[in-house]
């Protein structure tokens, strides 16, 4: 058995609401280590769409995935988190009183640590793309297969099919056709489930031949050591055409499995967690739960909610580890008690 880790918060996830978190509690003295089964911070914003540019959130007309985990890793910085990736969160046993929990966390890695609090920021759970049923297309996943673009350059000058009729799909698509030497986009119907000025603007670049489009399915992989040379497509009508490319894009959406969380004995509603809307804690005292993994009336899955919600669990957080210290609510533009904190005092 190693070396029990004692924290005041054990979090659960590295999103970006995960990220978040970290300052909050910071700003609280609440000293914090995070647990994340990726082996980077981000969740997906860095797993699947790390230069995809988002719109909404607040202060920023327009931040990539990657540039907002950044910008959160350096706001919390000065707190100093400690970080656990490529690990699970395995086995969780609670050993306090609900006046004053703890528990006893051990992840698949065999790292263990005693938490006062918990806080589940983990997203939808564990997740993984949904794969296409084709032949073979495990020799040519990383190399010639993508299920995410991590770096729009690696498709500079390659001809690109990208299978899918939704978001993900046809962002990419309409991202990746200024820079691949040919985009094509491959959807079983002609009808989409994209927003519709996306749809809209794949079939401008279509009729203008800048972009093809393609209805059936891949029903086979051509090429050899990993590397794409075409795919066979069967349409609806039996037919079959031959499709030439370098990468394949299957976006077919997400697994979402909650994983151990479910064995937590906490509530679920549909494999998410209920909380209520005051401190955004569990059923279980001491057990919090924030961003897309939870659920309340009203619910909205949007990073700048989740940011919401881990400002308030921050304040519940703080009563159950300093349950004798009064909490004065104060702003960093005029406390510098805070500023002192961040360093910029």
């Amino acid at each position: 058995m190693g070396e029990i880790i004692k924290t005041d918060v054990l979090i659960v996830g590295a999103g970006p609401v995960g990220l978040f978190a970290i300052f909050e509690l910071g700003l609280l003295d609440l000293r914090a280590h995070l647990v994340d089964i990726l082996s980077m911070p981000g969740g997906q914003c860095a797993e699947l769409y790390p230069e995809k540019p988002i719109y909404d959130i607040p202060g920023f007309p327009i931040v990539t995935g990657q540039a907002l985990v950044d910008n959160l890793l350096e706001q919390a910085k000065p707190f100093s988190p400690q970080f656990h990736f490529g690990e699970m969160v395995a086995a969780l046993e609670p050993v306090g009183t609900p006046e004053a929990p703890l528990f006893r966390v051990a992840t698949d890695a065999g790292t263990q640590f005693e938490a006062k609090t918990v806080v589940i920021a983990a997203g939808g759970g564990s997740f993984q793309p949904k794969k296409p049923p084709i032949a073979g297309i495990e020799a040519y996943e990383n190399a010639s297969v993508f299920y995410a673009v991590r770096r729009i350059d690696q498709f500079a000058g390659r001809r690109v099919l990208i299978v899918g009729g939704g978001d993900s799909a046809l962002d990419w698509a309409l991202n990746l056709q200024p820079v691949a030497s040919r985009v094509t986009v491959l959807h079983r119907r002609d009808a989409f489930r994209a927003a519709p000025h996306s749809v809209n603007a794949m079939r401008a670049h279509v009729a203008e031949g800048r972009m093809d489009l393609q209805i059936g399915q891949v029903t086979a992989l051509h090429g050899g050591d990993g590397t794409l040379s075409g795919v066979t497509v069967r349409h609806e009508d039996g037919s079959t055409t031959e499709v030439a490319c370098d990468a394949m894009l299957p976006f077919f959406g997400l697994t979402m499995k909650l994983g151990p969380v479910a064995d937590w004995g906490l509530n679920l509603h549909e494999n998410l967690i209920p909380v209520d809307t005051e401190k955004f804690e569990t059923s279980v005292p001491g057990i919090f739960a924030i961003g897309d993994i939870n659920t309340y009336p009203g619910k909205l899955k949007l990073i700048l909610s989740g940011f919401h919600e881990a400002a308030l669990a921050a304040q519940k957080v703080h009563r159950y580890v300093f349950p004798d210290k009064r909490l004065t609510f104060q702003y960093t533009t005029s406390s510098t008690n805070l500023q002192k904190k961040l360093g910029v005092a």
